[in-house]
């Protein structure tokens, strides 16, 4: 089994073999007795755990080397943790410690019990950190995250920002049309977050009758009304320390919405005949693919609501308006679905292809999705034509009823060729640049052009 590599940083010989051969069988110890040798090791990066005797030469009687090293460490091992070790009376030496990136304390004489629970919950805090970190690259070369697919440039700032706001605790709003995928993104939110080990509770807010509602989320006291016969844990705090999405919360009644702004300004909820106050820990993240503010206008959605929930707003795309999604979206329902019906090996007609790129899809990723299921129920032998997919061979020539420019077919058409090369080639320049049959700086320019990110 391998070990945990942890890294001593003391200038004291007898503690420093004290600490090894305390926890030697335990972890994979290294010892440095300066700031100099500790520096080299760190900048290596494998240790993700260290403890630091602040008082290092020259000036042992001075946590100043100790200081000057923690401030350091951002740049020397971004990801390590330092637990520092430092005097019973130096309490503002540890909190300053602390306030420069310290993980935690262990105050001298070290007792080796609980410098022992400190290493394990400070090794466990890296693990979930690194875990997440994994979490976080991956966007990999087929263009998905956290089983979102996307490659076209709207999905990739989509994914961009969701990367970004699963970073902090704040609510999220996630609007889009239905079936773009909502719930999906939540579930990545919540995934990238430090909540990833916590529940993921989902509450669909207009699939509860309203009567219901507060009892399902809130939870009830025995005998709160007639049939409630045992106390029952609303929905919220099955989310403590966790994440609640509320899809479509444009379905609230008014009542419920009261209850929701005084969660989210106060963190505390009360269940249905109940007498105390329950302190929550959940982050919110709602979704709607009603416009809210049109809600907020005919009186049917609070604005204080609205401005507490809309802290960031992730806007998913319709199906139309990311076209470049729509082949690689049906390869890939195409490929799951035939693995897990054992189908074999199934592929898209020409007919079915071009079918597929001219249909609208008004019922956006799930009408999709729904449209591949339903192929392989009626498909014929090996090959999906575009009657499998409920679509007409005929619906591919309706793009030519919007009349363009001979300029503007060509940049059409130009587009639409790199387009299907980079997505051939897993964004290989040179490879699209070879199917192209041009030079690598041709198709650099065309790039550039258009407006295409490889």
């Amino acid at each position: 089994m391998i070990k945990d590599k942890l890294l001593i940083i003391e200038d004291e010989t007898s503690v420093a073999k004290q600490l090894k051969w305390s926890f030697g069988q335990t972890y994979d110890i290294s010892v440095a007795a300066n700031a100099e040798e500790a520096r080299q090791y760190l900048i290596s990066g494998i240790f993700p755990v260290a403890t630091l005797d602040l008082g290092l030469p020259p000036t042992p009687d001075t946590p100043r080397e100790g200081f000057k090293l923690l401030e350091e460490l951002c740049t020397l091992s971004p990801n390590s943790k330092v637990i520092v070790i430092t005097g019973n009376s130096e309490k503002e030496t540890a909190i300053k410690a602390v306030a420069l990136g310290a993980a935690d304390f262990c105050a001298k004489p070290i007792d080796l019990q609980v410098l022992q629970i400190i290493l394990n919950r400070t090794f466990n805090l890296c693990a979930l950190e690194s875990a997440n970190r994994q979490l976080h690259k991956q966007i990999d070369q087929n263009g998905s995250l956290c089983g979102i697919i996307g490659v076209s440039p709207v999905m990739r700032k989509v994914f961009s920002l969701i990367r970004k706001v699963s970073e902090t605790d704040y609510p999220v709003l996630i609007t889009g049309e239905s079936g773009t995928g909502k719930e999906m993104v939540a579930h990545a939110i919540h995934s990238l977050s430090a909540r990833c080990q916590k529940p993921f509770v989902i509450i669909n807010c207009g699939a509860i009758p309203e009567n219901l509602l507060e009892s399902e989320l809130f939870g009830h006291e025995k005998g709160a009304f007639t049939g409630a016969v045992a106390r029952k844990t609303g929905k919220f705090e099955q989310a403590d320390t966790g994440t609640v999405f509320l899809d479509e919360i444009g379905d609230l009644p008014l009542s419920m919405q009261v209850k929701i702004l005084r969660f989210l300004q106060e963190g505390t909820i009360e269940r249905v005949g109940g007498k105390s106050v329950l302190s929550i820990n959940a982050r919110i993240i709602a979704a709607t693919n009603v416009d809210l503010k049109k809600a907020i206008e005919s009186g049917k959605f609070r604005e204080d609501l609205y401005f507490r929930m809309n802290v960031v707003t992730v806007y998913l795309p319709l199906l139309k308006e990311r076209p470049e999604d729509i082949v690689v979206l049906a390869q890939h329902f195409l490929r799951t679905e035939t693995q897990s019906l054992k189908a074999g090996r199934v592929s898209f007609s020409p007919g079915a292809m071009a079918a597929l790129s001219a249909h609208e899809w008004p019922g956006n990723v799930r009408e999709l999705q729904n449209r591949v299921r339903r192929a392989l129920s009626l498909i014929n032998g090996q090959t999906i034509t575009a009657d499998d997919l409920g679509l007409d061979e005929c619906q591919t020539n309706q793009a030519s009823e919007t009349f363009y420019t001979l300029q503007e077919a060509r940049n059409q058409s130009e587009q639409n060729c790199i387009r299907k090369a980079l997505l051939l080639t897993g964004n290989n320049i040179s490879q699209a640049a070879k199917l192209l049959n041009i030079s690598r700086p041709t198709l650099h320019d065309l790039l550039k052009k258009h407006e295409i990110k490889s």
